[in-house]
């Protein structure tokens, strides 16, 4: 469909597209990072506790 005039709900609905991308990705990175502390903390735990 060709239009001349545009319309402001492409950019409402490109405006939510944008704030679900982000908040997936950072809940992704911050999932990532926690995953990763876990694992630098449990090595520690080991490494104090001479196994």
């Amino acid at each position: 469909m060709m239009r001349e005039a545009l319309d402001q709900w492409d950019f409402v609905l490109a405006a939510y597209a944008v704030g679900v991308f982000g908040i997936v990705a950072t809940t992704g990175w911050a999932w990532l990072a926690m995953r990763r502390a876990e694992r630098r903390r449990d090595r520690t735990r080991d490494r104090t506790r001479g196994r």
